[in-house]
Formats: C-alpha cells, structure tokens, sequence
C-alpha cells in the first residue's frame, strides 16, 4: 500500500520549500525549479550516496553537490520532533527548558557561526551566553545526515539525553533555514582524490601538527600498517571517509542512542508510581508511533538526563498523528527496547510471588504497550521478515512467567461481524464456558494481529475507493454478502474489535483516507446488524417479557475492551470532521489554552444526507448502549468506567445542532426497543453492565428538544440490575448503609461507583423536573425501586431539598415533599443500623418537615415508632420541632403552636415509656409547662424505677428535680435510687459517691424526719467506713432543715449519740472494725503507713460515741493480739496510738 503524500498542518514551523533554501527562493521568485534541483532532491531523499557512485561511473561535481544539499532534513518538524515534544511546560515555568525553543531562540540571537558542511556531515560553533558573572561558552557541534534524516550528533555541553539539544536544534534549524548560507563543500575524499603526492603528505602533515596531542599516535599506527605490506589495512580497497554518506546496506533512520532508551525506561519505570513518571512513558509510546528513531552508540551522542523532563506529557492528536505519517523503520527496535525494560522490571516478580496487582498506572502502561504491537505488527507496509521478527520476540516474551495476562474476561476468538443472523441470545453454559477459557497476555492480540493480512480483494477495493459499491461489482446477496441492501460495502468475517483494530492501524500509519473507508464499512455493518437484531426481538419478545429475564447477548462489551474500538472508530470518524486541528504552536512564548475542538459536516461519500459527524455520534451510541456483561477483575471494570467517560466527552465536543439531535431521538429509540441486544432494553441481564453514565448524557441532550423520550429513557436506565434480584421484594438488605455491601458481590469491585453514577442519574432528573409533579413522581418511584443505598438515598433528598428551596424564589412543594418522601425511606431503612450520620438524618428531616409546614412536622412525631429510635424521637425530633427559631419559621398562630407543642409532648412521653433510662429525662423538660402532662413523665419515671431503672439514671432525675424546685420528689427519688445502690467497703472511689453525699445533703435539708428515713438506706447500701463517717460528720455540722430548701426545724444540731445518728455511727464503727480486719489479713509491708493512717481516721469516728476512747482501745488492744505476729506492725501502732 502507497503512503499517501505528507502534509504540513497549521501550527508548525515552515518546511524549507517556504525558506530561502535552494531552489525554493527561485521558485518563490517566480521562476520555475531546476530540474537537476528536482532530481536531486528524489536521489537525495530516497538513494544512498554510495548506491549514485555505483550505478554511474561518474558523476559531476555540479550533480554531487545538489545531492549533497538536498540530503539534509528540509523540515523543522522532524527536529522539534527529536529534540523535544513540542508541547509548551505547565503555567508558570517558561518553556526556554524545551531543547527546541532554546534552539531557535539561540538561532535567533546569532549564536550560530563557522558552519561547514563537508559532504554528509555538518560542523559549527554555538556560542551561548553565560549567567550572571559567568563568561560565555563555546560548543562545537557535528551532525552527520544521510537521506533527509539525522544519523548522529555530537556536541561538546555532553547534555545525554534521548532527544537533541539545543545547540544541536541550532545548527540544524540554521542548516534548513540559511542553507544558500552555509558553505558546502563535497565530501572529503573527493576532495583528497584532486592532491598529488606532495600535497597529501602537506595536508597529513598540517593535520598531524594541529592536532598532534589527540592523533599522533592513531597516525603512527596507521601509518606502521600501510608500510606492512601484508597488513590488513591494505588489502581492502580505499578508505572510509566519515563524509561520504550512508552505504547502501546501512539503516536509513533518525538518531537516538539505543542504551539511553533503556535506561530512560528503567528509570522511569522505577519511579512508576509519580504522575510525571508514567506521563513520560505515554510521550515515548507516542513517540515510538510517530517516528521511532535509529539506535546509535558512539561518543558524544545524545543521551537522558537522570530525572523526567517536569514539562513531558501526552502529545494532542493532530501532533501524534503528524508524527505517525513519518513512519520511521527504527520505531519497532525502539519498541522492542522500552518492551524489554518493562519486562526487566523487578516489581513484576514480586507482585506475582506475593499474588497481588500491579498498580492502576503500571497496569495502563502494560495495555498501552499491548495496543501498540497491534498496531505495529499490523502494520500495513512492513516487510514479512519484519513481522515474522515481531512475531518471534513477542511469542518469547509472552511464554515468560512474568509477562502480565491481559484484564476481564474478554475473548481472543469471539464472533465475527455476521449482520445477515442475528445472534440469538447465550445460553448459561455458553457463558460457563467463556468464563473458563484460557487467559492470555497482554501480547496475545499482537500475536493473533500476525495471522491478519490486507490482501483480500474486497478489503482492498474499500480501501482504495469511496465510490465502491455494489453498482460497480454486481450483486448483494451470497453466502457472505459484501454490500448491505443499499449497495454501500460491508466489512465481515471478523470480529469487531479487530475490524476496528485495523481502522486504528491505518490512522497510526498515515493512512486517513484509507481508514475512514474502513470504518464507514464497519459502521454499515453494525446498522444493518442492529436491524436484524431488532427483527429477531420482536419475534422473540413476548416470550422473553413472560420470562422477565435473559441472558447475556454480549459476553464481551466493545466499551473498555483492550482494544477500544468504539474509540477507534470515533475517533477516526471525528478527525474528518474538524474545521481545525487541535495543535500547539512551537513558537510561543506563553503557555496557550487548548483551544475549543469545533467540528462541521463533512458528506460520506455514497450516502446521501449523511455526513461523519453523524456517524461518530451514532457508533458511540451503539457502543454505550451494548448490554454486556461486566468483565472481571477490578482494573477491567474501572476501565470499563474510564472508557465510557472518555467516549463521552468526546460526544460533549461536539455541538449538537438539527441533524444530530435527529440522530440521538433515533438512537433513543432504538435503544428502548433493543430487547436483549440493548441495555435500555426492557429485559436485562442480571449482571449486565447499567446505563447510567449514558444515560445522564442523552437525558440532558434530549430534554431541550424531547422531553417525554429524555424521561422515558432515563427511567429506564435507572435500573441496576445485580441489585434488583440480590434481595426478595419487600426485604430490606442487611446493612443498608454500605455500598450494598460489596464482600456480597465479590465481583462487582466497582458497584459504590456504579450507585454514585445511579444517584447522579436520578439528581439531574429531580432537578430538570421541578416544576411538573407528574415527572417527579415518576423519577421518585424509580428512585425508590431501584437505588438501595441510604447514604445516596439521602444524599439526593438533600440534593432535592435544596433545589426545591431556592434564595430568591418560592419553594417547590411538590419537589420538597419528595425530598420528605425520600428522607422518611432513609430513616426506615436505617432504623435498626446505629451510624453516626443517623443524628444529621434526623436534624435534617425534622428541618425539611420544616420547610413543607406544621402537618409535615406533625405527621413525623405521630409516627415515629418506624421512624426514629426513641432517643432520637426525644432528644432531637420533640426538641428541634419546638424550638423557637422552628416556631419562628413556621408562623403559627397560639392554637396551631399549642397543637405542635402537644404532640411533641405526647411523642416524649411515649418515648419515655419505651426508653425511660434514656428518655425520662427528656420527657420531663419538655412537659415542665404543662402540669398534666409533667405529672405522667413524673410517674413514669416512679414505674420504672420500680421496674429497674438504674441508680444513676435517678439521681440525674432526682437533681433535676431539685433544680426546677421541687426537693420532696428530688427526696423521694434519691431513695429510690439508694435502695438500688451497693457501695462495698473497699469502693471510697465510686461513681455514685458524690449522688449520695448529694442525697444526704438534700435529705438533712429537708429535715428530721426525712433525715430519720433515709439513714436506714444509708446503712443497708453504703459499707465503705470513710464514707459513712464523712455523712456522719456533715450531718453533725447543722441542724436539719435549715438549708435553702427546707423549713427551720430545729435549734441546734444532732449529736451523733442520739437518735437518729446514733444508728449510723454504730455502722460506721462497725465498718471500720471491719475493714481493718479485712485489710490486715493480706497487708504487706509498703501498706504499714497507709494502715496507720486510716486508724486515725478511724479514732475519730470511734471519739464521736461518749464511750469512744474506751472502744477504740479496746479495739486496739483486740488487734494487738490477734496479728502478734506482724511484729512491725504493731510497733508502728504503738507508737502512734500508745
């Protein structure tokens, strides 16, 4: 196949025809160009110098020299190409690090000067400035050329880097750009070939001279060979002369230094987990495509820097694809290298050895490589010993244990193209046997892209002709029809991804043309493949509606597929279409915007009315809207994802006008009516991939023109099918507030992405709905039958609640109680599972209760049982919906504020009867202005102590009591809660230490005869001797009933022997004696002084009693006796107490 002929896009550098070069200036005179001018350039750029020598005996100099001139590169492209991407470093860093900027910039201050071009190699000074306080420096800089195209380079600043520096991009824009400029002189044999004896040996010895410390001895040695007669050098005929140019068996390719290519990789595959790193990569893929260049070693070549270019990043489509038409025929060795390096990377054995992925980016990096040996190895030009070199290398590489297997279930051999039957759908053992076929690797489809060939006739007359038709070749039918019905061509027996795999090849080789035929073919096929699919549905359509279910129709989905072909074909379809390429000048001095992609109607040839844009738009379609299985694995899926995005925002380019929105209803409807083949389609497979990410696009491009098939279509797409038949009818999941819980759906790794795309779905129709309540009730039962996750269910009523609520216009009350409706689903689907966003549910159903009015906020307090927790319903609903800003907001009149006030009391005491330990004391706040009402949480709270409310949730009750007044029932449940209470005598640290100080304060306030009651309780509950004692003491202070609460009883205080403290202090002492025995029975001796210390305490209590001195000796004494034997002991007691 013949490369079409190259042309220069917009936006970049002029080639030398528009320069003053040669006979290009003569032509831009007016005058035409010589026709040795135009002769040499074909020798020039297609015969090595050495193949003219040998065809012609002898060749003028006048005609050497035109040879020699035209032999270098003529367009600056190829040298932006080699020396940088071309692409502009992010905002704020200024693009004077781009080698090729530097270079021209350098050009343009005069830096260039010396420049000699002896035959095939071009020689010159760059003299660059230096910073500040530095002086300036020199570089000599040497280019070799051969057939338009750089062979080697050399310059003295030793920058190795894989693309060319600066000084280089100097000398070799000077060369294109001043070439009547530069004096050119033939190569140096020739010249050598003019001298006799006398001025050879002048010449060598002038030479030797200039240059003695480099040459000398190199010069001895050659000339120690020459006098040998038998020596080597001699019997080989001439002499090389480096510039002479290429011979006839060298590679003709651009420079590029093999062993930097490697370590380049290495290196960035080393730091593969950074952004720039893995962008970097993609750039030299890209590269690799649009001209791979020569891998040479030597001195002074170029080579890569030790860190990535910051500024590096992935190259627009028109400058990968100008690059692409360049067809370098070093690009596979350059492959094979980078392919070489990623399977030496260490991080592949150690992931396989510990059985985990490699990362997201690695993985990318490996499918990328993968797609590009397809399109390499597919090549549509290159020479069969080539491919079967490819072919050998990748079937090497893909037996290595280490070489990562290809992502998702997808199939090697799947179905060819077949639109005369439509495929009926599989059967569960066909989708058995899919799931156990055997998985291969990433090279696998370069390997099978090896058995395709381009010589079929009639693949060969699409590509040749947009008039092909079946007029030209006669019928249409056949057992392998090539024509649809309208005599336009079909492309068949192969599958799709294939098909669309060679439409890639051909754009990827500078093929456009080609490539739109292909695809034009392709997209026939698919039409009149979905015709017969749509036939074969209707006659099986009642049967499968009966059923309610299907199988999968398509094991393998084109969107996320390895090779992308619904991208493919788009992509090619839509680079017909632009009105401007999407490039980036190489001269600009500020970062520029990308530009606004903008496409126009170009006419398909044979199809009358319809243009490529449509197209494009329509094989998207058809592509989204394929019902498919989800592949397996988490990488496959998540680009299951990453495609559908990318397809769309190329659709989101595009501007849509008449004709298009004509295509999209079509699509529409054609989508709803698909059946099995759709997954808009009334019946769906259960693991089929939704439509939701679609959807949104075709909802919110049909509404401005169709609204009834936007919601018709949407609705429809709201369904998510694995989750539909994963819980019974009226059942509830078991843990609602996941994400469906994934560990249930093992293999759907990306299901919270695929609910927060359904939630998206539903949140752009609420919002496009507001206004029309039969449209919101309509998106309100789809949202309730078929999302299940509470967090997105309440996330899109606040989403709702929101829009229905705007700053400056009315509400939409319709839209707010549905936000309600949503909300009161949430709380029931939540109301048995604690989260701790279950308090922000509730605080904003009570406000969005609000925003509706009283009834709302009425109705959630009367049927709060299958709403709300009673602690909820107590402390938030009641509280919230009876605050003064809610009473504010809602401007209720006294008899419609006393309504709600009531209800709210009734809810607290229901509460409280089903919760009293946490809702009692809630119940009592909110029912202190109504006497009634206060008086029942008063006596449920007595009914529950009875019925074990705990000890503490009383005296919390009892001091609230105390605190709104009312010290006898404060009293009464401080007892209640004493009975309940057990402080052993070991426990002076207890909680309820100071609730019961608090009570015998409160008690001794009241007076004597309350005091006389409670010290029972005191002595049956409290055991701890300090403690006893301490309520001893306070009561001996004051008399009763002369605190804040109570009435002035009597004159003086109690003494602690007389009634009622007597009984108290007999406990006490009867609680230290016993203590002290308890103690001492394991005391050891680091516990002496803390022993001694409580029998000090413990005399002060026994001193309270009239006959305390003698109970205390006593005591002691008893003491003494017993632990004679804690000799230490009782020494220290002693000493301490006689």
């Amino acid at each position: 196949m013949e490369p079409p002929a190259a042309k220069r896009s917009r936006g970049c550098p002029a080639g030398p025809e528009e320069r003053d070069a040669g006979a290009g200036a003569a032509r831009g005179r007016g005058r035409p160009e010589a026709l040795l001018d135009l002769s040499a350039k074909r020798v020039a750029e297609s015969w090595a110098f050495e193949q003219v020598e040998e065809r012609f005996s002898r060749v003028p100099e006048p005609v050497q020299k035109r040879i020699v001139f035209w032999s270098f590169p003529r367009s600056e492209r190829e040298i932006c190409m080699y020396s940088s991407l071309g692409y502009p470093p992010p905002e704020g860093e200024h693009d004077a690090r781009v080698p090729f900027t530097r270079g021209l910039h350098l050009l343009q201050s005069g830096a260039v000067d010396r420049v000699l071009q002896v035959g095939f190699h071009l020689s010159g000074n760059i003299r660059e400035p230096g910073g500040p306080g530095e002086p300036e420096r020199l570089y000599h800089v040497s280019i070799s050329f051969d057939r338009c195209k750089i062979t080697s380079v050399s310059c003295g600043c030793d920058n190795r880097d894989l693309f060319y520096c600066a000084h280089v991009v100097a000398l070799s824009l000077h060369r294109i750009r001043h070439a009547r400029q530069v004096e050119l002189r033939l190569p140096i044999s020739e010249t050598l070939s003019q001298m006799n004896r006398d001025q050879l040996q002048k010449f060598v010895q002038y030479l030797i001279s200039a240059h003695h410390t480099e040459v000398l001895p190199t010069a001895q040695r050659l000339a120690d060979e020459i006098l040998l007669l038998g020596s080597e050098i001699n019997l080989v005929h001439g002499a090389p002369d480096p510039t002479a140019g290429a011979g006839i068996e060298d590679a003709n390719c651009w420079h590029l230094d093999e062993e930097q290519i490697q370590e380049q990789v290495k290196q960035l595959l080393s730091n593969g987990g950074y952004y720039g790193a893995s962008q970097q990569l993609r750039s030299m893929f890209s590269k690799v495509l649009c001209g791979p260049v020569r891998a040479s070693g030597g001195r002074g070549v170029q080579k890569a820097p030790r860190a990535p270019h910051p500024f590096l990043t992935t190259l627009s489509p028109a400058q990968v694809r100008e690059m692409l038409r360049m067809r370098d025929s070093n690009g596979a060795r350059m492959l094979i290298l980078m392919t070489e390096q990623f399977l030496q990377d260490p991080r592949l054995a150690l992931w396989r050895q510990q059985g985990t992925g490699m990362t997201d980016k690695c993985r990318q990096l490996w499918d990328e490589l993968g797609a590009l040996w397809v399109c390499v190895v597919l090549s549509p030009h290159c020479k069969p010993e080539e491919r079967a070199g490819w072919l050998q290398l990748l079937s090497r590489w893909d037996k290595l244990d280490v070489c990562p297997l290809e992502e998702g279930n997808y199939s090697f051999d799947g179905s060819s193209l077949q639109p005369t039957v439509a495929p009926s759908p599989g059967s569960e053992e066909e989708e058995a046997v899919a799931a156990t076929s055997p998985r291969y690797t990433v090279f696998g489809r370069a390997l099978l892209a090896g058995e395709l060939h381009w010589n079929d006739a009639h693949l060969q007359r699409i590509l040749a002709s947009d008039s092909y038709s079946s007029s030209l070749t006669g019928s249409v039918g056949g057992d392998k029809p090539t024509f649809d019905p309208q005599g336009r061509p079909l492309w068949l027996g192969e599958p799709f991804p294939t098909a669309c795999a060679r439409v890639d090849t051909l754009r990827a080789h500078g093929y456009p043309r080609q490539a739109l035929r292909l695809a034009s073919a392709i997209v026939n096929t698919l039409r009149l493949q979905q015709r017969h699919q749509l036939e074969s549905y209707k006659q099986q359509k009642k049967e499968l509606l009966q059923k309610g279910s299907t199988c999968i129709t398509n094991t393998e989905g084109w969107v996320g597929h390895p090779l992308d072909p619904i991208g493919c074909l788009c992509r090619a379809l839509l680079e017909a279409c632009r009105l401007e390429e999407e490039t980036l000048t190489l001269y600009s001095d500020t970062s520029p915007e990308k530009r606004k992609v903008a496409y126009q109607h170009v006419p398909v040839p044979g199809s009358p009315g319809e243009s490529y844009l449509v197209v494009a738009l329509e094989v998207v379609l058809l592509g989204l809207g394929q019902q498919r299985a989800l592949p397996e694995g988490l990488y496959a899926q998540d680009k299951v994802v990453r495609n559908e995005e990318q397809l769309l925002a190329l659709l989101e380019e595009v501007q849509l006008d008449e004709r298009l929105v004509q295509v999209l209803r079509k699509q529409a409807g054609l989508l709803l009516e698909g059946g099995p083949f759709s997954g808009f389609g009334e019946v769906l497979f259960r693991e089929s991939v939704p439509m939701h990410t679609c959807a949104r696009y075709l909802f919110t491009a049909l509404l401005p023109h169709d609204p009834d098939l936007a919601y018709r279509l949407a609705l429809r797409a709201m369904r998510l099918p694995v989750l539909e038949t994963a819980f019974p009818a009226g059942e509830p999941p078991p843990n609602p507030l996941d994400s469906i819980m994934s560990n249930r759906f093992p293999r759907w790794f990306i299901l919270g992405h695929l609910e927060t795309r359904q939630c998206e779905l539903a949140s752009t129709m609420l919002t496009a709905a507001k206004g029309d309540p039969k449209w919101l009730h309509a998106v309100l039962g789809s949202i309730q039958q078929n999302i299940h996750s509470p967090a997105l269910l309440f996330k899109l009523a606040q989403d709702a609640c929101k829009t229905a609520t705007p700053v400056s216009t009315p509400p939409d009350t319709t839209l707010l109680g549905i936000a309600l409706e949503l909300g009161l689903q949430v709380m029931r689907m939540t109301l048995n599972v604690m989260t701790w966003r279950r308090r922000e549910m509730v605080r904003w159903l009570v406000s969005c209760a609000t925003e509706i009015g009283p009834q709302a906020l009425i109705n959630i307090m009367q049927n709060w049982y299958s709403l709300f927790t009673p602690v909820e319903a107590a402390t938030i609903v009641a509280v919230t919906g009876t605050t003064q800003a809610t009473l504010l907001r809602l401007q209720l009149d006294t008899p419609r504020r006393e309504e709600l006030w009531a209800c709210a009391r009734t809810l607290a005491l229901q509460c409280a009867m089903k919760d009293p330990q946490n809702c009692a004391l809630p119940a009592l706040t909110l029912c202190e202005k109504n006497h009634s009402a206060f008086e029942a949480a008063y006596q449920i709270v007595l009914d529950a102590a009875a019925g074990g409310l705990g000890h503490a949730h009383l005296f919390t009750v009892a001091r609230y009591m105390e605190h709104r007044g009312l010290p006898l029932r404060a009293y009464k449940l401080a007892t209640l809660a004493l009975a309940q209470l057990s402080i052993a005598f070991n426990q002076d640290s207890h909680p309820a230490v100071n609730d019961v100080l608090w009570a015998c304060s409160l008690s001794h306030s009241l007076g004597r005869h309350e005091l006389s009651a409670i010290v029972p309780l005191i002595i049956r509950s409290i055991h701890c001797a300090p403690m006893l004692s301490d309520i001893l003491r306070r009561w001996t202070l004051s008399a009763p009933g002369l605190g804040p609460l109570g009435a002035r009883r009597a004159a003086k205080p109690l003494g602690a022997d007389r009634a009622p403290l007597c009984q108290l202090l007999d406990a006490a002492v009867t609680a230290y004696i016993t203590t002290s025995h308890s103690r001492l029975t394991h005391i050891s001796p680091r516990h002496y002084g803390d022993f001694i210390e409580f029998l000090g305490k413990a005399r002060e209590t026994f001193l309270l009693a009239p006959d305390g001195h003698l109970q205390f000796a006593q005591f002691l004494e008893n003491l003494k006796q017993t632990y004679k034997g804690k000799k230490k002991l009782m020494l220290l007691v002693r000493e301490r107490f006689g």
